[in-house]
């Protein structure tokens, strides 16, 4: 079996690999940073393949795919992504629509092509990484916060059109709080609530993806956060993240 990994050079998706390598699973590894995936090539026990890839680009996502085709891509883990924090009309905005590249229009892409694939094939898995954010709306890092609800709801809808006509296509979201990675210093803000380890969340999210869970949600403080969302009024759950986002700024 033969994994696509998107931000594979550090974080979550380099843990992640690191993990499926470990179990056996043959590796395509994508990300900006190659010399990073070249070291990490080095530790790992399967066949690994290294792409460079700046998702931000507008054709990159469909020149990944075509590069992969002949590779024989079993399963697909959408995982690059990262933040932008400020007031919405501070923020600069080719930063933001270079996130949204990221974020939502490259993962849209990727899962649709390779998709389409595991639909003719009538099996594979695709896991895009979304956020808690994606249950949220998100004054100070607003654009964020809305790219990680486009992530949730677009593989919530696409898991039950595969429901409906019994595929065995799977895809399945993983929606994190707070992870010890680079996303906080690229975003430029502090954590504030205690982050759980990459190796944690990479292991956790792909052993609950192997096992066919659709929402994957770390830790069961995060678990009762994205509960209590649900259930409070729109307006008071954005005071109260907006709250909670003023004690990252730095």
């Amino acid at each position: 079996m033969k994994v696509l990994i998107t931000g594979a050079s550090s974080g979550i998706g380099r843990d992640m690999a690191r993990y499926l390598s470990a179990k056996g699973f043959d590796l395509v590894l994508t990300a900006r940073n190659t010399e990073r995936l070249e070291r990490l090539k080095k530790e790992l026990k399967t066949s690994v393949d290294i792409i460079y890839c700046d998702l931000a680009k507008e054709n990159a996502a469909f020149e990944l795919y075509q590069e992969c085709r002949g590779k024989g891509i079993d399963m697909l883990i959408n995982n690059a992504g990262y933040g932008v924090f400020g007031e919405f009309h501070e923020t600069d905005i080719s930063d933001e629509l270079d996130m949204l590249n990221v974020n939502i229009r490259s993962l849209h892409i990727l899962t649709k092509l390779f998709l389409k694939d595991f639909r003719k094939r009538n099996r594979g898995k695709i896991l895009n990484v979304a956020s808690s954010a994606g249950f949220m709306t998100g004054p100070m890092m607003s654009s964020y916060y809305a790219s990680k609800n486009y992530v949730v709801r677009l593989s919530l809808a696409i898991h039950e059109e595969l429901r409906r006509c019994r595929s065995r296509v799977k895809i399945s979201v993983f929606c994190p709080g707070p992870v010890e990675t680079n996303f906080n210093n690229r975003a430029g803000v502090n954590f504030s609530a205690p982050p759980i380890s990459s190796e944690y969340a990479a292991k956790y999210a792909v052993d609950k993806w192997l096992a066919g869970k659709t929402i994957i949600i770390p830790t069961a403080a995060m678990k009762l956060g994205v509960m209590a969302s649900k259930l409070l009024p729109v307006k008071l759950l954005g005071a109260i993240t907006c709250e909670i986002q003023h004690r990252k700024s730095r």
